[in-house]
Formats: C-alpha cells, structure tokens, sequence
C-alpha cells in the first residue's frame, strides 16, 4: 500500500513572466503558467510535495518512460466567472480517469489528496493566467516512470507533474475528418480506454496523412471489423441522425469522456434522445443519403464542442449542414460554457471553486 509524506512546500517565482505574455489570441499549447506541481513516487512512498517555477528537467537517457513508454496524462480546464472567481470543471473526474489510466499501465495509484491539493494550490497561486475575456487555462497532469534501469518492468520510481498553460480555442473553425480502414487506435483489450502518451504517438502517422489531404484528423474504425466508428484522434464523437443523439458505446477501446458525459447528461435531462450503440460507418453514409443526418461534431476537453464541417469517406465528402442550421451541438455548447463560467447554476455539482 501507498504511504504519503505529506507536506507541500511552495516556492514561488521572483520574476512572474505574466506582463510579458498579453493573454488574447492565445496560441493552444504553447504559453505556460509560472509554476508546475511536482510529486514523486519512491518504492512505495509519495514523497517530496512541491510547487516550484516552471522550468526544464533533468533526466537520465536510462529513463524508463522514454524506454517503455509508461507515461499517462489528463487534461482539464479553470475559467474566471463572471463574478471574479477561480472555477475548476470536473476535476473529480480527471482524478479517477488518470488512476484508471495508470492501473492500465500498472503504475501505482496517485493519492486523491495530493492530486487535488496540488491541484488547488497550483491553481491558486498561477489565478492570474486564466484568461478572463476569452479563452480559459488547460490544466495538464502528467504521470511517468523515472527507474534509471534498462529492463522491461515496472518501475518503482515515478513523477507525478500538473502543468498549465493560458490557451484560446483548440479549432478555430468547423473541423474537416476523414475515415482511415488503413491505421486502427485500439483493440480490445489493449489500453484505448486508457489515455496513455503512447495512444497519441500510434495515431500521428494517419493524421499526418490526412492533412496531407485537406482533413483536420482523421476518425478512427474498430479494429477488428475496420466497420464501426470508433472515436476521432482527439475527441469522442456524436452524430444527429433524424434528431436522435448517437455516439458510440464505451467498448473499453475508446476513451471515457468528460465531456462526452456531460454532454449526453444535458442532452437526456433535456428530454433529447440519446443512443449509445455501435454505429456502422455506412450508418452514417446513407443517413446523409437519407438527408437525415443533421448534425456530426466532437466532444473533448480542448475541443470542447467541435463542429464536423466535412467527412471523407471512401472517395467523397459527406458536407454537413453549416452551423446556423444546427441546433444540438451548439446549444449544449453554449449550456456548457455557461456552467464552466459560473453564469448559469450548476445543478450538477461539476464545478469546483478554488
């Protein structure tokens, strides 16, 4: 069993690099806050609790993550409401995801009060960074192997890190997705429910082809049958289909959404139909042949609503309907971004005030 010596020390930066970065048209990913959370994970012990100036690492080439790959990650977002206040989506969530995610990997599960107090701390001190007109802070924890061993085995050593960086819209227009039969994510029983580094580097090559070819990313197919849509390479998926909400079913190959379930708890608690099922490609082909498939967009924490434009699907273009014609996707975007920013009561009890 874990132990925890628990004691947080906080060293603040002396020269904050905020007035120098003007928080509007924010790039994603690419503007970080002043300070990380560090914890590390000794032979059964988290020890060493700290909040420190973000700054560079230092690691040994004998590293075991950049060897075997053990390395999970989460992603959620603070927003500044309308009153002042710091507010936190779903962290709970987040917290729960990543163990799932490390057991998965068979790396030892992260205490929930060092996650959330680093968490909370972190987010107190770097407030300032949350945009407060447009745009919110990504909020990136991040788990890996630190063994300096070359062996195939689990460590025993590990770094648990939470980052965070002022960011503005993940997709700034309507995203353009092709169908690949040629690459597949998951099977099951491998780690596609899991959201592990190595899902994301196994998925680069078909979404380098598909930009090759005028898409954003590409929507992936089961990987046994190449039949069943699956999810994209960074959101979960939904489509309208003669205004029925459907998405697919968690198989343990896909990944479990927070958005995802946010957006289908809005959708059922507002009296909309909502499947989740497998749901055939062709499905989707002939409901657009049909004139009946209305809407197709994406859920995910960068995304947040992402609307499909377009989908390459064996040698055409299913053009969807523009947005002004939608009603789904963008009034629960809308719904969602109201609750994230404090305008609208939270019924739910998702956001955490910091």
């Amino acid at each position: 069993m874990e132990t925890v010596n628990h004691q947080l020390n906080i060293q603040k930066t002396e020269h904050s690099r905020l007035p120098s970065e003007p928080l509007h048209h924010i790039p994603f990913g690419r503007i970080f806050s002043d300070h990380i959370f560090v914890a590390t994970y000794d032979n059964g012990t988290w020890e060493d609790l700290k909040i420190m100036p973000y700054s560079n690492l230092t690691m040994t080439p004998a590293m075991a993550v950049l060897h075997y790959g053990q390395a999970v990650f989460e992603g959620m977002k603070a927003y500044k409401s309308v009153t002042g206040e710091t507010l936190i989506f779903r962290p709970d969530a987040n917290f729960r995801r990543i163990n799932k995610s490390a057991h998965r990997l068979c790396m030892p599960p992260i205490p929930e009060e060092i996650f959330m107090e680093g968490l909370r701390e972190l987010i107190r001190l770097d407030s300032a960074w949350i945009p407060e007109s447009e745009g919110s802070l990504y909020i990136r924890p991040l788990y890996f192997a630190t063994d300096e061993f070359i062996g195939l085995k689990p460590s025993t050593h590990y770094t648990f890190i939470i980052m965070s960086c002022p960011v503005g819209a993940y997709y700034s227009e309507p995203v353009k997705l092709i169908v690949t039969d040629k690459y597949i994510r998951a099977c099951e029983g491998g780690t596609g429910a899991a959201k592990c580094a190595g899902n994301y580097a196994a998925s680069l090559l078909a979404d380098k082809e598909a930009k090759a070819l005028g898409y954003d990313n590409v929507i992936w197919l089961d990987g046994i049958h190449k039949k069943y849509v699956e999810e994209c390479g960074t959101m979960n998926l939904a489509f309208v289909i003669d205004n029925v909400v459907v998405t697919p079913q968690l198989t343990g190959t896909i990944l479990e959404g927070i958005t995802r379930d946010s957006v289908l708890t809005l959708f059922r608690d507002q009296g909309v139909k909502v499947e989740e099922r497998l749901i055939p490609i062709e499905e989707v082909a002939e409901a657009y042949d049909k004139g009946i498939l209305q809407e197709a967009f994406g859920m995910g924490t960068a995304a947040t609503i992402a609307h499909i434009s377009k989908i390459g699907y064996q040698g055409r273009d299913l053009i969807l309907p523009p947005i002004s014609e939608r009603k789904y996707a963008q009034s629960i975007l809308e719904q969602l971004e109201a609750i994230k920013t404090g305008k609208v009561p939270d019924p739910y009890h998702w956001i955490w005030k910091i």
